[in-house]
């Protein structure tokens, strides 16, 4: 813990740590900075995501994005060229496989070459490592829109430098959130570490007159997780990232589906967001939001599963989020057809048109729920920043291993997991059991009422089972798992 703080990393420091990093595999070898800086200033400006997030932002639009990725260059570009065209999507990603995740280049470069034996993709995303630099540059030439890094990967150092010098425009993730719902046995000191490299090399672009955005990956385990647990991790997030001298930032929030709690959750990211970040002096930050439809089990018949997809691109329209990713029709099945992709696509594209001018009123509903994050979330990072003496890298490590912060259904040994999510009786979520985490008692109180409320009306205790069931409801074609007759 003695060398991890939230300070920016020296500039020698980092390009000493750059030889090392760049070593890792060959093609990090043709990775030149000063190239690559010009190569991304000389991007059109339609290819640049920072630009076209702030024209959203400006113009009160919600942006569509999917995800997909497949091994073989050639297919990616034809995959992503269907999702603009065909899918109406307003920006792209390029979602890594598994192997580049774990830093696994030998087994993705036979992942290579089995695809190309098969002539399909036996990888369940593009390694962008392996490919290297010429190839990245050649999809993003090929393609219209502006392109984000999607992965999961806990040490992601060379996959940015890559991808970064290969033309991509915005990265995600971060040394939390690509950490503990992600791994079992990585330490969060090592992850925050790599990712102020990442960061720093982003804010480096930065300090050269490139905007690069950076996106905090919101969803966690992606299953009733609280909006305060996920306010926290993104929050923290984007303060490391503004620590290194990134700038643009994308917060990010997964679905929980109870349509004023969730409007209530992207309005108090953007606004605590901003509050910590100007607090600690990064008043220059441009701010934007993510929605991601519900990322939890889906049912199986399409025509149910649309529904699911118009649910999340209602909440996503109707709460002002700059974008929203977007889930298909085939979510049960495995990895979608394009044509699938493509479909969702349209039904959310448009649901966020017909709902453009619209908005939920700020009733008393919603600002009870706005008033309980926030109180939370204050009461989460008051104590994480108590925890590291005023520094959050600190703060951060220490808060996961008091279980300050607790993410619910985590993999990984540094997470406590004491605390579990259940529906209310209106399928908000709360806490059943709020396990170490530094709630004041009325916010306790709050959530013990709320389900006491539900198991009421259900003739039950409010116990684990309830959890289950609400795990796999909207699976089953309901929100709240109510308990069969």
């Amino acid at each position: 813990m003695s060398n991890l703080k939230n300070k920016k990393i020296p500039e020698e420091e980092f390009f000493k740590e750059r030889e090392e990093v760049l070593k890792a595999w060959p093609t990090g070898e043709d990775v030149d900075l000063d190239e690559a800086i010009q190569y991304q200033k000389d991007l059109p400006e339609h290819k640049k995501m920072s630009a076209r997030l702030m024209q959203a932002e400006e113009e009160g639009e919600t942006l569509i994005q999917p995800r997909a990725g497949v091994a073989l260059p050639d297919e990616l570009v034809e995959l992503l060229s269907y999702l603009d065209e065909e899918g109406e999507a307003d920006l792209l990603p390029v979602t890594i496989d598994s192997y580049t995740r774990q830093n696994q280049y030998k087994e993705a470069e036979q992942g290579i070459e089995e695809s190309q034996e098969m002539g399909r993709s036996m990888l369940n995303g593009f390694p962008a490592v392996n490919h290297g630099l010429e190839t990245c540059r050649k999809v993003i030439e090929s393609l219209n829109l502006p392109v984000q890094v999607r992965h999961g990967t806990p040490d992601a150092r060379l996959l940015a430098e890559i991808t970064m010098a290969g033309g991509f425009s915005d990265y995600e993730g971060g040394g939390i959130s690509y950490n503990i719902p992600y791994a079992k046995k990585v330490s969060l000191e090592d992850t925050i570490r790599d990712w102020q490299y990442v960061d720093r090399l982003i804010g480096y672009y930065q300090e050269q007159g490139v905007d690069i955005n950076r996106e905090p990956f919101g969803p966690l385990t992606g299953t009733l997780v609280p909006p305060a647990v996920s306010h926290v991790v993104a929050i923290l997030e984007a303060l490391l990232a503004a620590e290194q001298g990134v700038k643009y930032l994308t917060l990010g929030y997964g679905q929980n589906g109870n349509l004023v709690q969730d409007v209530a959750a992207i309005q108090t990211l953007r606004e605590l967001a901003d509050s910590y970040l100007t607090d600690e002096g990064y008043d220059d930050i441009k701010l934007t939001t993510v929605f991601h439809q519900w990322m939890g089990g889906f049912p199986q018949d399409e025509s149910k599963a649309y529904a699911v997809i118009s649910w999340g691109a209602t909440a996503a329209a109707l709460s002002g989020a700059t974008k929203v990713i977007v889930k298909t029709p085939h979510e049960a099945m495995g990895i979608p057809t394009k044509e699938a992709n493509a479909s969702g696509l349209k039904a959310t594209k448009q649901i966020v048109n017909m709902l453009k001018d619209q908005s939920l009123e700020q009733t008393a509903k919603l600002d009870r729920e706005k008033d309980m994050i926030k109180k939370e979330v204050r009461a989460i990072l008051d104590k994480v920043k108590e925890l590291g003496e005023g520094d959050w890298a600190k703060g951060t490590v220490r808060a996961f291993e008091a279980g300050v912060i607790d993410i619910p259904f985590a993999p990984s040994k540094f997470n406590k997991g004491k605390i579990l999510p259940a529906r209310d009786n209106i399928g908000a979520v709360r806490y059943l059991n709020t396990g170490n985490l530094p709630l004041p008692d009325d916010v306790k109180a709050f959530h013990e009422e709320r389900l006491a409320e539900r198991g009421e009306f259900e003739d039950r205790e409010a116990t684990f089972q309830m959890v289950i069931d609400d795990i796999y409801a909207i699976g089953k074609g309901m929100l709240i798992g109510r308990p069969r007759e």
